[in-house]
């Protein structure tokens, strides 16, 4: 038998880090390849698999190898609660763009211009994958498979395309990018094929993604009140979009 703890440090570098029972699921539902999987309590985990996850049970029993409580908080800097990790192979780029690409596409692409805050981009991923979006893109310094982000999206990663790109390398479509400035949401349907762009939490949109962007649109907002967090902004454009008459809804 393989060692875990030997196959995970072997392999920790270039692997995507699945940090708690959620991660690991969601990954697992969603055709992640698996490299190594380890818990600290092998019978807990599986019961939880009974009553949150049936459908993965078989799969997971098969993947846990169990490790002491201290091996397994030597192997991830956080320990979750749910004392489970695991090492997946992370999609490749061009597997990633072929998704982006594919025509027609019958759900929009979330773009997130120059983000900063990790659990936010995090957040997006999950509620993109929720909804059924194409895939989250993310332009600037910040990477989308960082630990923490994937922690942020409990493994959602795996059920939508999740790429860092250029702005000369976006997928195509009409851009929407979300502005104070722009047009009322409320009057608008979002297309399918439609790019859905958000700037920085801090700065908003880029200059160079402003120049390229096709229409300005505007969520609804008191007066006075400046803004709302990204993942709240992203929920609300993608409610719009799947609530518009016509729009494709995720199944």
């Amino acid at each position: 038998m393989t060692d875990p703890v030997s196959t995970w440090r072997r392999c920790a570098d270039g692997s995507v880090l699945l940090d708690g029972f959620h991660a690991l699921k969601h990954a697992v539902r969603f055709g992640a390849e698996v490299v190594v999987a380890v818990t600290a309590d092998r019978g807990a985990t599986l019961a939880l698999a009974d009553e949150l996850a049936p459908d993965v049970r078989d799969t997971l029993d098969a993947l846990l190898t169990e490790v002491s409580q201290e091996t397994y908080a030597s192997l991830v800097a956080r320990p979750h609660p749910t004392a489970v990790a695991a090492l997946a192979v992370r999609p490749s780029r061009d597997a990633n763009l072929r998704v982006l690409a594919r025509r027609p596409r019958t759900a929009p692409v979330v773009l997130l211009d120059q983000p900063r805050n990790l659990g936010n981009a995090g957040a997006v991923i999950r509620l993109a994958a929720g909804f059924g979006a194409t895939g989250v893109v993310t332009t600037g310094t910040l990477d989308p498979w960082h630990p923490t982000v994937v922690r942020g999206g409990a493994g959602l990663h795996f059920a939508t395309a999740v790429e860092r790109l250029d702005l000369d390398e976006l997928p195509f479509g009409p851009l929407f990018a979300l502005d104070p400035e722009g047009e009322d949401i409320r009057g608008l349907k979002l297309p399918d094929d439609a790019v859905l762009a958000f700037g920085s939490e801090r700065s908003g949109l880029s200059a160079g993604l402003r120049a390229r962007t096709d229409h300005l649109v505007a969520l609804p907002m008191r007066p006075q009140v400046s803004s709302y967090n990204l993942a709240t902004s992203v929920a609300m454009t993608l409610y719009h979009w799947s609530a518009t008459e016509g729009a494709h809804r995720a199944p």
